[in-house]
């Protein structure tokens, strides 16, 4: 029994680690904060520091957004959160299908250096971006696996910005835009109806 509840306990987190992941990490792709990362790759080419700042900046705000989703689904209305992750799952699948664009404003202005520049600007572009939304419902889905919740949603960023730092635009030249974006919209309309399926059969 115990070997039975420590399996399934070991498959819960490698789902929440993988889901937020892929999740982020598709969902990145053409991002504001994806742009930003070449913004300031272009500015100071220097990718060690750039890396960092992303880095800091996405666990603090990830391990934010998944607090709030912890402490959402403790509440009185966790009746309703199943419905509320799958309906926001689905709403973020459809957002993903809309191309971000880096506005003059949230472009950074003042220099404090490559990694203070990165961790501030990023810190600030995720608020209210798609992935710190995700990050939120993400911590809310899988609210008994909140490290792994940060850790995938951190290590999906990465995956996603990293290249765009060490490459620049010869990374977006070769990855087809659309169709990943397409396939990262699928994923979340996929598991909002999962959750529903859940829901139904549970």
């Amino acid at each position: 029994m115990c070997h039975s509840l420590a399996g399934h306990r070991q498959d819960f987190t490698v789902d929440a680690f993988l889901n937020s992941t892929a999740l982020v990490a598709f969902s990145e792709i053409g991002d504001k904060t994806q742009l930003l990362a070449l913004i300031l790759a272009a500015r100071y080419h220097k990718s060690i520091p750039i890396i960092w700042g992303i880095f800091i900046a996405t666990v603090a705000n990830h391990a934010l957004a998944a607090g709030v989703g912890h402490f959402v689904s403790g509440l009185a209305l966790t009746t309703y959160m199943p419905w509320i992750v799958a309906i926001a799952f689905i709403a973020l699948g459809l957002w993903i299908l809309i191309p971000d664009k880096m506005d003059d404003d949230e472009a950074p202005k003042k220099d404090y250096g490559p990694f203070l520049t990165t961790l501030i600007a990023f810190f600030l572009a995720e608020m209210g971006d798609k992935t710190q939304v995700a990050t939120v419902f993400l911590g809310a889905k899988y609210e008994d696996a909140f490290a792994w919740v940060v850790l995938g949603t951190t290590f999906g960023m990465m995956l996603a910005n990293v290249p765009a730092v060490l490459f620049g635009d010869k990374v977006l030249k070769i990855v087809p835009m659309k169709i990943v974006r397409y396939v990262a919209s699928g994923l979340f309309i996929a598991i909002g109806l999962y959750s529903f399926w859940q829901i139904f059969n549970g």
